[in-house]
């Protein structure tokens, strides 16, 4: 069969990896289209995937976005057509669920971002299913969605799929002498972004300089910093930051994705943002993997950081194992869904 896999975010790059894999290795087509969001064409390079990209992304601001949804859709629109494939899959989904509904093509749409409204308004309607951690608490078209036990990151971070190496981490950036600690900082320039606050740069500086007197902080960002931060950005290949941060000592950062990273990988993860995900939300009362600092401010992001290095690591290997024994083996569910063209018909998926 042919199956065409659209990526507008890194992500969604390792979200997909593996069910790619998997569908070339039996046999079926796969055509890979690519928004170049951040490094999400580095990622899909350092896996060896070929890839098509439409547009060029917006920077950022209504219109904006409204030119690149206009002008991606007609591309994806006729590149559907000439590819004619049997099934279209994507996170968000908003192209595929388009030019899915125009073409009368199978569009299974995966999302786990509630805050998202705009987006999803003019997504879910149009597309044939839409999927979502059972934890995701927005409003879904619900006679075409199916729900699942997990999050998208254990398709790419479960142990079956990755193992941690301490020479790729080392010499990514890991230092062997002290604590490491991984801050990821966004750009909020994503349409679900709009109307967003974030870090200044005070907080950023603050944030660092205590960090600095505990260990080595290595820092991942979208946006520019401050001159004086910039020698600590990371500098290793962008396919090997899972390595790093699977040795840090703690993670902190704007971006929800990251912080469910470290979760599924047992490291103590801080979200500090205004906006909630349903997945940090369980990962932090179901597991206290993850604390949600509902504040752009220093002081509450120290109280967490002091309460996290208190707690004995053994703990977080528990919480972790929890969370692996009650989730499903994501990435095997993704490729039964595409191969089908739709999910299990069960409300929800359990392990």
């Amino acid at each position: 069969m042919k199956v065409l896999i659209d990526i507008s975010h890194p992500a969604h790059a390792h979200f997909f990896r593996h069910s790619i894999e998997a569908l070339k290795k039996n046999n079926h087509q796969v055509l890979i289209t690519s928004r170049d969001k951040d490094v999400a064409h580095a990622i899909l390079d350092g896996c060896g995937l070929e890839y098509i990209s439409l547009v060029k992304p917006a920077s950022g601001g209504f219109l904006d976005f409204g030119r690149e949804l206009i002008q991606r859709d007609i591309a994806m629109i006729k590149l559907v057509r000439k590819f004619k494939p049997d099934v279209l899959a994507a996170i968000g989904g908003t192209f595929i669920a388009h030019s899915g509904f125009v073409t009368r093509t199978p569009s299974l749409v995966f999302y786990d971002t509630e805050f998202a409204k705009l987006q999803n308004k003019i997504t879910y309607p149009f597309a044939s299913h839409v999927i979502v951690p059972d934890c995701y608490y927005g409003k879904v078209p619900e006679k075409k969605c199916t729900r699942y036990s997990g999050y998208h990151e254990l398709a790419y971070l479960h142990p079956k799929y990755f193992s941690p190496n301490y020479e790729v981490a080392v010499k990514n950036g890991l230092d062997l002498s002290r604590d490491n600690f991984l801050i990821r900082i966004v750009s909020w320039n994503a349409n679900h972004d709009i109307g967003e606050s974030h870090w200044n740069k005070q907080t950023i500086s603050v944030l660092v300089k205590h960090l600095e007197s505990l260990g080595n902080v290595i820092i991942s960002s979208e946006a520019k910093l401050p001159e004086h931060l910039e020698k600590l950005v990371y500098a290793g290949d962008t396919d090997k930051l899972h390595h790093v941060l699977a040795f840090c000592r703690m993670y902190i950062g704007e971006s929800a994705t990251v912080a469910s990273e470290a979760a599924v990988l047992g490291i103590p993860a801080i979200y500090a943002s205004l906006s909630d995900r349903g997945y940090t939300t369980e990962q932090q009362t179901k597991y206290q993997l993850v604390d949600h600092v509902r504040s752009v401010d220093w002081h509450p992001l120290k109280n967490s950081i002091d309460h996290m290095l208190d707690t004995p690591k053994a703990q977080w290997d528990r919480r972790r194992k929890q969370l692996l024994n009650e989730s499903i083996d994501v990435s095997q569910f993704i490729y039964d869904s595409i191969i089908n063209k739709r999910p299990s018909p069960t409300t929800t998926v359990k392990k």
